[in-house]
């Protein structure tokens, strides 16, 4: 029987040709990652208590995330598995850690579980469930008797089973578990598939997914539908199953949850089997066996061997459907599960006729006759059992419901009395809770137009504030040379200055212009960043480019201090920002480095390239600057004017609005000075990181 047997409850507070091979591969690599991000996480977790100096190992937080840290290693190391969950069951004894210990004995019956182990597995959850009905987590006795439920399945006691997946619901619908509740009709419905009952299997499953379009989780949603494909393949309907479980795959490849995933390539590939299309049946079976080898889940891998064999025997290619086969009776008789070892027994039995080796063609339909009829008898008899076990507990619940009416009518006149005292009393609590609201109402909206006027308030500071400085600027560093340059045309157009005497000062003039031209988109920059209009723009950036045409543009300025400027960048520096803010900042920092290095010094800008970021410098052998100057050199609201070696002018805006686009494109800005020896400012910006290739590959 093809179905995923095992739906487990978790706490939930997841093609064509080669190219889906390929698809594998990334779904297997990002689910690992995943898987190893969530360990790593805890290991980490446990690692910062035991260093902590009050590390306490019955500290209940770091057992809590030892016991996850076990049930991490599931499916990929059984081992690890049963080692951690055995050290967190004794730490959470010595710690009278109740849900610890219960989550600790769950684990460990899960490993049993899986090592085929049933009855050890059985032992170690009926611990678990005794344990949490005295716990007060509802969450661990449902999952604990669904288990335990589950592994009576395993064994064969379907009445037993049945009756824990009964109990489960109950429990559930008491605490409006509806997740909870579907899982166990999923797993009450493969009670019924293992008896060839398909009606009453798709009933179950599909209360669950009734249940599934309400709550809508499509993790959930995709596990019923692939046990309903299952179900339909079985059934032979086929174009249904192939529906369904097209949903589920899709679904499972997008959240990567690989044993599932496993799961629905195996039943893709039972489909084509049963439509006689051997090649595709085996190329979806060996998308499951690569899964298989990522996950350890031996029970799971039972159904693909058989399915894979039958599907070369199909092809007539016998030795390789012996090997299948063959690894399919030894991982059943390994398990003990008798329905694998009457399929692969068959098999084997068919192969070995071909092969005219009738001895061991005979010894293997032996066992397979035999497992039949052991699985037969025991068919019938688990029908009926199951049947009076529902029968049982219908009427027990019957009988309790009329034992509480009875109760009930006894204290009707008590209660009716009650409810009128309660009445008045409601009454008047909900006068005076009335009031209170209405009080409460009042001061909140008091208390919201107190903080509104406050903001905007702030709001209209700040505003003036930034309209003061600009006023400021405008006044003292524009007007000074606009005037000038105002009172020399004046006196030209008068005739009281030559031309040549004009033509004199022209030099003078372009300087002045720079400056107003370099002020004003400082002052542009600036402004919109202040009033919220400047808008970051990420993208690939040659810093090599912008570093060079701001060297060409500020080199008459480096030429008429015979300052030389020494540009490092390496060529193709590649570096993920917004271009026009790198190339203000450059300007800003070169024009600094120019205005405060003296004539015949020097400037050189690098960049040093880091694993994510590239650090930027501008270093000079200029004035340099005191620490009390450096310590106010990046504030917001600075407006200190300060000269150059030769007098020049600036407006202490610089530097301020270098910072606030720094931080703009993620990085940081510092300097490094020194009086008389020159100053270097550094800053860094992220590089650009390779993206990875994706790929989008439809079944």
């Amino acid at each position: 029987m093809n179905f995923r047997k095992s739906k487990t409850i978790f706490n939930y507070n997841l093609l064509k040709g080669w190219f889906c091979v390929f698809l594998i591969s990334c779904i297997t690599a990002h689910y690992s990652q995943a898987q190893s991000t969530k360990k790593d996480t805890l290991l980490q977790n446990i690692a910062a208590f035991k260093k902590s100096k009050v590390f306490n190992p019955k500290d209940t937080l770091y057992i809590h995330n030892l016991v996850n840290l076990g049930a991490e290693y599931r499916f990929h190391n059984l081992d690890s598995l049963i080692i951690i969950s055995k050290q967190g069951l004794e730490l959470s004894r010595k710690a009278s850690y109740l849900n610890g210990e219960i989550s600790s004995l769950h684990n460990i019956g899960i490993y049993y579980s899986n090592k085929g182990k049933i009855d050890q597995a059985i032992s170690y959850f009926e611990k678990a469930y005794e344990l949490s009905k005295n716990s007060n987590s509802p969450v661990l006795m449902i999952r604990t008797l669904n288990d335990l439920a589950k592994e009576y399945g395993y064994k064969g006691d379907y009445s037993k089973a049945l009756k824990f997946y009964l109990a489960t619901i109950e429990i559930a619908e008491k605490n409006n578990d509806k997740n909870s509740i579907s899982i166990v009709n999923d797993n009450i419905a493969h009670l019924y598939l293992e008896q060839k009952d398909y009606e009453q299997a798709m009933v179950f499953l599909q209360k669950s997914k009734a249940i599934h379009e309400e709550v809508g989780n499509p993790v959930f949603m995709a596990e019923t539908l692939s046990n309903i494909a299952s179900t339909y393949a079985d059934m032979n309907e086929l174009e249904y199953a192939m529906y369904n479980i097209n949903i589920s795959i899709s679904t499972f490849e997008k959240e990567k949850i690989l044993e599932w995933l496993a799961y629905c390539y195996e039943v893709k590939g039972k489909i084509y089997l049963k439509k006689n299309k051997n090649t595709w049946a085996l190329y979806w079976y060996k998308q499951s066996e690569l899964l298989h080898k990522e996950i350890e889940d031996d029970r799971g891998k039972i159904d693909l061997l058989n399915g894979m064999a039958e599907a070369y025997m199909n092809q007539n290619k016998d030795s390789i459907a012996e090997v299948y086969a063959l690894n399919a009776y030894n991982l059943s008789k390994k398990l003990g599960l008798r329905s694998g070892i009457k399929t692969s027994a068959y098999k084997l039995s068919k192969l070995h006729k071909k092969k005219k080796d009738f001895e061991k063609s005979l010894w293997y339909h032996e066992i397979y006759q035999v497992t039949y009829e052991s699985l037969t008898q025991t068919g019938n008899e688990k029908a009926l059992n199951m049947l009076k076990t529902k029968m049982e507990y219908d009427q027990q619940k019957q009988q309790l419901i009329i034992d509480n009416e009875k109760a009930l009518a006894k204290q009707k006149v008590f209660i009716y009395v009650a409810i009128i005292v309660l009445i008045i009393f409601a009454i008047i609590m909900f006068i005076i809770h009335r009031n209170e609201q209405q009080q409460k109402k009042l001061n909140l909206e008091l208390r919201n137009k107190k903080t509104d006027l406050e903001e905007k308030q702030a709001y209209l500071n700040e505003l003036n504030q930034t309209k003061n400085k600009l006023f400021s600027i405008i006044g003292h560093d524009l007007r000074g040379p606009i005037g000038a340059f105002q009172g020399l045309l004046k006196l030209f157009k008068e005739g009281e200055m030559t031309k040549d005497e004009f033509l004199n000062f022209v030099p003078k003039l372009k300087v002045d212009i720079d400056t107003i031209s370099f002020t004003l988109n400082n002052l542009l920059s600036w402004g919109q960043t202040q009033m919220n209009g400047s808008i970051t723009k990420h993208s690939t950036t040659q810093l090599d480019s912008i570093v060079e045409e701001n060297v060409a543009l500020l080199s008459e300025i480096a030429e008429s201090k015979s300052i030389a400027i020494i540009n490092r960048i390496e060529p193709n520096c590649q570096i993920w920002s917004d271009p026009n803010q790198i190339d203000i900042i450059i300007r800003n920092l070169l024009s600094n480095a120019l205005k405060f290095t003296p004539n015949n010094g020097q400037i050189v800008i690098g960049a040093i390239q880091k694993a994510k970021t590239c650090e930027i410098y501008v270093k000079d052998n200029g004035m340099g600057m005191s620490d009390d100057i450096i310590s106010k050199l990046f504030e917001k609201d600075s407006n200190h004017t300060t000269y150059g070696t030769n007098d020049e002018k600036g407006t202490g805006l610089g530097l301020s609005l270098c910072k606030e686009m720094v931080e703009k494109n993620n990085g940081k800005i510092w300097v490094h000075s020194a009086m008389g020896k020159g100053s270097t400012f550094y800053f860094t910006i992220p590089r650009v990181q390779q993206p990875q290739k994706q790929y989008k590959v439809s079944a």
